[in-house]
């Protein structure tokens, strides 16, 4: 008997979508724990605020590298062993950073953690479009998607309080931990591949597919929006605690990562703008993504908490729904070697995330809050009106030619 893609009725269907949620979840919270702490770092390790973003920075170097060499492995060596060794690599680091009274091992454990996190977006969506039925499909990477975003912001969350309250240390621990039971739960439910296949292609075929993207004019302006987005978007989180720790607000560390929860909104942002997209114009949806989230920034200048939280929120659900759009557009942008563009934007978009998180210190140093949210907010939402602008010139100069 022929052996049938897993439906949303299937038992196995629901085992793989809860493995790569609790995967995603462990995941995506490691990567960003460190974004609050960044204040504590610069006290308790003398470093400067731009040193201190490195924690995450340089997590998502390793993840750029990660995506690209474990993408390769994942087509050639299945899907399942790089998800798991991926949760093994991320749970471990948390373990040893602790350690050590120096900032530097945690940095280079925080580069190698970055490596092994990348394991996973490197194999679960191409997992899911071979094992699950294609009416199904579009459920599960959806949950799979919600849960990157509740990782995010548990992640930060829980690791503000618990430092707030024991330390960092006993944070990293419990995360230590939680990847651990999650790895061991997901090593019990998540079944083996079934319709994988092996490519024969040698990695000569992958980087033209790579290069061919790099010359489209088109993609290469999609990737720049993944840059911008994140920069915008990671740089007003990476300096909140800042903002927020210092007087009139004179917040706890438990206290400010209360506002992570506005990062929620995530998960109902990339559903709503799919159903937007199928009722409008998906380009402009995209657009108005990107100016809700513009405007969203700029209310987090306001001199009231209740200000900064509503505008935290506005933003972010502006930022899922450009992302999520933005990240649809890469596929509908490209005929072949869709992988290898997906993977591009996934490069670009963590480009964004370590751009923000470092490349801003001396704005921060110099201006402080305002300045610094002035030109987050404007660098998305130009480079939205330029892209448009250019688009309609090469339409203008196209039609003058058919003419």
């Amino acid at each position: 008997m022929e052996k049938q893609a897993y439906t949303i009725k299937d038992l196995y269907f629901w085992r793989i979508t809860f493995s790569l949620a609790l995967a995603s979840f462990f995941v995506f919270a490691g990567m960003y724990a460190v974004q609050p702490l960044f204040p504590l770092f610069v006290k308790e390790f003398d470093v400067s605020v731009s040193a201190s973003g490195l924690a995450l920075s340089l997590t998502i170097a390793g993840l750029i590298i990660g995506l690209i060499v474990l993408g390769f492995l994942s087509d050639r060596n299945g899907r399942t062993a790089f998800i798991k060794l991926s949760l093994l690599g991320a749970a471990v680091p948390f373990f040893l950073m602790p350690l050590f009274n120096s900032f530097l091992p945690l940095l280079l454990l925080r580069l190698v953690q970055g490596f092994a996190l990348a394991g996973l977006p490197a194999a679960a969506l191409a997992y899911l479009s071979e094992e699950i039925d294609k009416r199904s499909v579009h459920v599960a990477t959806a949950l799979y998607i919600s849960s990157n975003a509740l990782g995010g912001m548990a992640g930060r969350v829980l690791t503000g309080y618990i430092t707030d309250h024991f330390s960092w240390e006993t944070a990293f621990y419990g995360l230590a931990i939680t990847g651990v039971v999650i790895l061991a739960a997901v090593m019990f439910m998540l079944p083996r591949s079934r319709f994988f296949t092996p490519s024969q292609l040698p990695f000569s075929n992958d980087l033209k597919g790579f290069a061919h993207h790099l010359k489209n004019p088109a993609l290469l302006l999609i990737f720049g929006l993944g840059v911008v987005l994140q920069l915008s978007f990671t740089g007003i989180w990476t300096y909140l605690p800042f903002h927020l720790e210092a007087p009139p607000f004179s917040m706890s560390l438990d206290t400010i990562s209360y506002t992570y929860f506005a990062y929620g909104l995530g998960v109902i942002g990339s559903p709503l703008a799919g159903w937007l997209a199928g009722q409008f114009s998906l380009k402009y949806i995209r657009i108005t993504g990107v100016l809700v989230m513009a405007v969203g920034l700029l209310i987090t200048m306001g001199p009231a908490l209740w200000m900064i939280v509503v505008g935290l929120c506005v933003a972010c659900l502006g930022f899922f729904t450009a992302h999520s759009l933005t990240a649809s557009t890469v596929s509908e942008s490209v005929t072949h070697h869709k992988g290898s563009a997906s993977s591009l934007y996934l490069v670009a978009y963590y480009i964004g995330v370590g751009l923000g998180s470092t490349v801003l210190g001396p704005l921060w140093n110099s201006g402080g809050w305002k300045p610094l949210v002035l030109v987050l907010a404007a660098i998305p939402a130009v480079y939205v009106l330029l892209v448009q602008l250019i688009q309609h010139r090469q339409q203008k100069r196209q039609s003058d030619t058919n003419e």
